[in-house]
Order: structure tokens, then C-alpha cells, then sequence
């Protein structure tokens, strides 16, 4: 129901028939201010083309718009402990095992680096980013592990406690996967290094479209081969369905964060402007493969 398609792709037709999209940009900076403008004037536009279509279409627009929200999950506040948001990604963790989420990234992203190790010849080198306490860069490292898969697996997050945790764990189950402190936003501080595959997973929402239009832009910089943003579906039954698996835990800052997440998930639609956006190309893919949004880009 919030993917709003019918309207999103009329609304996104006028821009291109208007000669708006994609818009042009100069330098990073001027990228994240542009995607951000684009991003706010296409949910304009959708909600004028929602009032056209009438009816069911606008109740859709209403009911999207009242559910929306900028604001920051407790786990993205500057002003919490370290230690705190540890247990907050920490209880992230738990839910994904719960779920089985992990196991459904790992195969989602296993055929991706077997094709890049196969055409290389070689080991194919993933940079995880955002990783938190590092759930997927440990499950996609036991994968690599028990099958002797070509691949190599690095996690990074700008949080020290989450960095030191991941290595932790990564050195106490003897998973060959390293984690280091970076900032998914200044991918040019890695330096030289270059990876194969730059994987993003349930935090495309903590960022504006702007600073994923960036996040892509600069992978790109430091990327073989292609960029991948999982995340929620954005839909009204998993913004009730989120929150009430997360309250399964018992923390109510885990729990909030669950419903702050759920508002906060992008349609396809719009990760599929940010890609084209950040690239000045259609080279990129937006699929669902529920209860995920998955966003495939070519480099």
C-alpha cells in the first residue's frame, strides 16, 4: 500500500517529460544537496498527481505522508554511550537470527561474489558498510569459511565499540572476516584500497537520499563491480509488523527504533531515482524479495 506506484511512476514520468530528472551535479557536495531537492520535490509532485487520480490513490498519499518521519532512531543519537547502542545493535542481531534474515542475505549476495571471483580469477572482496556489531559480515564469513568460497570479507562502521565488538567476535569463532572504523559517508578515507563489492544492509533508512545518493557515488570510487543496498519493504504491514517483533525483546528504545525504522523505509521507486541520481545512469536494479527492497547497482 505505501509503495504508491501508480502515482510515484506518473509523478516521475512529468519530471522526465519536464526535462528535471535526473538532475545534474558537479561535485559531492552538490550531489547530496541535489538528491535531497529531487527527493522532496517527487513526493510533491506524487502527492499533486495523487489528488488528480482521486479516491483510493489519495487515501494512499494521506495515509503515507501521516506515517513519514526525519527522525533519528535512538541508535544514530550522538548523545547515547557507545555501550548503549551497543546493546541496541546487539538486539538487532537477535531479531535478524530470530527471523533468519541472514541467511537470506548471504544467499542473496553468495551468487554476486562467486561470478566477480570466477570472471577475476581471483578473490573477490567485499566492504560491508554500516555493519554495527557485525551480524552479516560474521554470517556471510562463516558461509565463505565452511564452503572455501574465493572471497574476502572486511565490515566497517563509523562506531569504535562496534568495530572492536566485530573483531571480537570475528576472532573468537575463528570467522576470517576484519572490521574496521569508517565513515560510509567518506569512502575516499579508504585510501587506495578497492573492493569488488560494496554491500549496505537495514540502514539505507538512517540516511537522507542525499547522503545515500553519496554513499553510492563515492562506492563507485573504490568499486569493481557494484554496489548493494538491502533494507526493509516499505509497506504498512511491516511499519506495524517491525515494531511489534522488536518489542519481542523487552527494550523499548529497541522497539521504538523498530517503528521509527519501519516510517522510514524508502519505496522502490525512490531508491531507484537516488541510484540514477548518484550514477547519471539507469545501469541499477530495484527488487523485492520480501520482505526486503533490494537495490542493485552496476558500476
Amino acid at each position: 500500500m505505501l509503495q504508491l506506484k501508480t502515482a510515484g511512476f506518473k509523478a516521475l514520468d512529468n519530471f522526465r517529460r519536464d526535462g528535471i530528472f535526473p538532475p545534474q551535479w558537479q561535485s559531492i557536495d552538490e550531489l547530496e544537496k541535489v538528491a535531497n531537492d529531487s527527493a522532496a520535490q517527487f513526493l510533491d509532485e506524487r502527492f499533486r498527481v495523487s489528488q488528480e487520480l482521486g479516491g483510493g490513490f489519495l487515501l494512499q498519499e494521506l495515509l503515507d505522508r501521516t506515517l513519514r518521519t526525519t527522525e533519528n532512531e535512538h541508535m544514530d543519537d550522538r548523545n547515547i554511550p557507545e555501550f548503549e547502542k551497543l546493546e541496541l545493535v546487539r538486539a538487532l542481531d537477535r531479531q535478524n537470527a530470530m527471523m533468519q534474515l541472514y541467511p537470506r542475505y548471504v544467499e542473496l549476495l553468495i551468487p554476486l561474489l562467486l561470478d566477480i571471483a570466477e570472471r577475476k580469477k581471483g578473490m573477490a572482496r567485499v566492504l560491508e558498510l554500516a555493519s554495527g556489531s557485525g551480524g552479516l559480515a560474521l554470517a556471510l564469513g562463516e558461509e565463505i569459511k565452511q564452503r572455501r568460497l574465493p572471497v574476502t570479507v572486511t565490515g566497517s562502521d563509523i562506531v569504535p565499540a562496534y568495530v572492536e565488538a566485530g573483531n571480537s567476535l570475528a576472532k573468537g569463532k575463528k570467522i576470517p572476516v576484519t572490521f574496521r572504523q569508517l565513515n560510509a559517508l567518506e569512502l575516499n578515507q579508504a585510501g587506495d584500497e578497492e573492493y569488488d563489492l560494496v554491500v549496505i544492509s537495514q540502514s539505507l533508512h538512517h540516511f537522507t537520499p542525499g547522503q545515500l545518493a553519496v554513499m553510492i557515488a563515492r562506492s563507485k570510487e573504490h568499486t569493481t563491480t557494484a554496489f548493494v543496498g538491502i533494507d526493509g519493504y516499505r509497506s504498512l504491514l511491516l511499519t506495524c509488523g517491525v515494531p511489534i517483533v522488536a518489542g519481542l525483546q523487552g527494550n523499548a528504545a529497541f522497539t521504538l527504533d523498530g517503528l521509527t525504522s519501519a516510517r522510514k523505509f524508502y519505496t522502490e521507486i525512490e531508491l531507484d531515482m537516488i541510484a540514477e541520481i548518484a550514477t547519471g545512469r539507469r545501469d541499477h536494479m530495484v527488487s523485492c524479495s520480501w520482505p526486503l527492497s533490494v537495490l542493485t547497482v552496476r558500476f
